[in-house]
Formats: C-alpha cells, sequence, structure tokens
C-alpha cells in the first residue's frame, strides 16, 4: 500500500471521526462526571469495537450481515435501542438533578472505568454503520495485488490511531473544563442535551436503510 492510498484513506477517515457523532456525545457525558481516566477508558471500548468490526469485515460475517435485510434489522435495532436507553438515562438523571458524588472510593474506581470501557464498546459494536464503513473502504484502497488480511488491519490500525488522537483531545479538554462542569446547573443541562443527543442517534440509526 502505497503513500498516497494511505494519505488519502487518513482524509476520509479523518472526516468521518471528526464529524459530531455518539462517540464524542459519549465522552462529553463521562469525563465531567467520572474524570479523565474514564474518558480513556470510553476509547479504549472504541478501539475494541472498531477491531471486532474490522475482524468481522475482513472474516466476511459483516457482508452476510449487511446482504441481510434480517440481520441487520436486528443489529440495528439492538444498536438504536442501545442509544436510546443511554440517552434515557442521561435525561432521567438531569430531570431528578442527579450529580456524581465527589471523591470516588477506590474499590468503585475499577467499576467507573470497567462499565465506561463497556459504554465505549457497545456504542459502536453494535452500530452496523461501522462495518459498513470497513467493507466500503476495504475494496476502495486495497488492490488484489496486496495481502487482503494484513492491509484491512492496517487501515482499522489508522483508523483506530485517528480516533484516539482526536477523543484524546476531546477528553483533556474536558478535563480541564471540568471545574465548571462538576456544578450541578451544568451537569443537568449536559446530561440532558446528552440524553437529547443519543435518543437523536438512536432514532437515526433505527431508521437507517441499507
Amino acid at each position: 500500500m502505497d503513500f498516497s492510498t494511505i494519505a488519502s484513506f487518513v482524509f476520509i477517515a479523518a472526516l468521518l471521526v471528526m464529524s459530531p457523532g455518539p462517540n464524542g456525545v459519549l465522552i462529553a457525558k463521562t469525563v465531567p462526571t467520572s474524570g479523565k481516566s474514564a474518558g480513556f477508558a470510553n476509547i479504549a471500548g472504541f478501539v475494541a469495537a472498531f477491531y471486532l468490526h474490522g475482524a468481522l469485515s475482513i472474516l466476511g460475517i459483516s457482508l452476510i450481515l449487511v446482504q441481510s435485510a434480517q440481520a441487520f434489522f436486528v443489529v440495528k435495532m439492538l444498536g438504536a435501542a442501545y442509544l436510546c436507553w443511554i440517552g434515557i438515562k442521561a435525561l432521567r438523571d438531569a430531570l431528578k438533578g442527579s450529580s456524581a458524588t465527589q471523591g470516588v472510593a477506590p474499590a468503585k474506581r475499577r467499576r467507573t472505568l470497567l462499565k465506561a470501557f463497556g459504554e465505549g464498546f457497545l456504542t459502536n459494536a453494535m452500530n452496523p454503520k461501522v462495518s459498513m464503513f470497513y467493507l466500503a473502504a476495504f475494496p476502495q484502497f486495497i488492490s488484489q495485488t496486496q495481502g487482503a488480511v494484513s492491509a484491512s488491519f492496517l487501515l482499522v490500525f489508522i483508523h483506530c490511531v485517528l480516533n484516539v488522537i482526536w477523543f484524546s483531545t476531546i477528553v483533556v479538554l474536558f478535563s480541564r473544563l471540568a471545574g465548571a462542569t462538576r456544578k450541578q446547573g451544568v451537569q443537568r443541562w449536559l446530561k440532558g442535551v446528552t440524553g437529547l443527543v443519543f435518543i437523536g442517534f438512536g432514532a437515526k440509526l433505527a431508521m437507517l436503510r441499507l
């Protein structure tokens, strides 16, 4: 794979990564309430899900998923339901006015990081649009003379690196604004906006067509 091909993929993937989506909203919800470490745990979940989608695409399972209307519908609705569930939880917390407690005990911190990882993983693993992106990108950037598996995983790796760079920047930005975002009024506003946006993304995913 030559430099121009890689550069073209980087440009397209970067536009996709930087476009507004549930990943950025999840980090905006996580960092003010659970801290910078939880935000990085979200990102680790993103990366794990991308490698899962990449492996499934390379093995051809995702192709079956995209070509099967019933399988696509099931995965799509599961992903939409999960996004809506996150949104409803955020709206409920905003209406109740609950806020994160200060000084979380160390014993609960590990569970918080694991939960943050799981939210990041599920947000992407249950989104068939990731597989659709890989299935559309792989044939465009990989020639028949190249090793398909190694070249495909290289593209997945590049996509993951772009995500880590972009969302790590967002995590650091939100952590530096932590003093303002920990105020109860700001938290309620953030949770309300987060809830509406996640429900919107869930509805958009539910209406996605092959």
